[in-house]
């Protein structure tokens, strides 16, 4: 029974634990950069092109377009992927948008809100892609776990880059043919 009491005694000190973790850090920001050895035009071109997503994006679908005009300010779209074989569905909202510059989106589900801006620039023949993402958990065991997995979700966005980067670096689809 006293072995108990303090197995039991443990345990409960860890939730409360666990529960300080999502008050003290409800939020986590972080950010990840990249150079492309293709020019800005193409990169984000590429970045843009729905049929690339998969090619960068882990676990990507499609995407659902809601409302609005898509690629612009206040547009809504579910954005499907599938993790571990279970499909996710996260609903993006563009915030705003300076085509090859920047493009800021909203990232919402049940679990957490992402405020996520993606930077290009050109540097010489060259692009620096970078980008900052602040996560919010939408409750106090998400808060908890998302600060817990923070080194997690740089993670993931340092692969989404990098697979960016390959992604554009081997493009071969003439995106100027007509614009000019």
């Amino acid at each position: 029974m006293k072995y108990l009491k303090y197995i039991l005694g443990i345990i409960g000190v860890l939730v409360i634990v666990f529960f300080m973790i999502g008050i003290i850090k409800p939020e986590l920001t972080y950010e990840a950069e990249i150079m492309v050895d293709k020019p800005l035009a193409e990169s984000w071109a590429v970045s843009q092109d729905e049929e690339k997503m998969g090619d960068w994006l882990d676990g990507f679908q499609r995407i659902e377009h809601i409302s609005g005009t898509p690629g612009t300010v206040g547009a809504v779209s579910d954005v499907y992927f599938v993790t571990e074989g279970q499909e996710m569905i996260i609903r993006e909202t563009i915030t705003d948008i300076d085509p090859e510059k920047s493009c800021s989106m909203i990232f919402s589900n049940d679990f957490m809100d992402m405020d996520y801006t993606i930077y290009m620039e050109p540097v010489d023949r060259r692009t620096k892609i970078s980008s900052t993402t602040t996560v919010k958990g939408n409750g106090i065991v998400s808060k908890s776990m998302s600060a817990l997995f923070s080194g997690t979700f740089k993670t993931q966005e340092e692969t989404n880059l990098a697979n960016l980067k390959k992604t554009i670096e081997s493009n071969s689809k003439d995106y100027m043919k007509g614009m000019d």
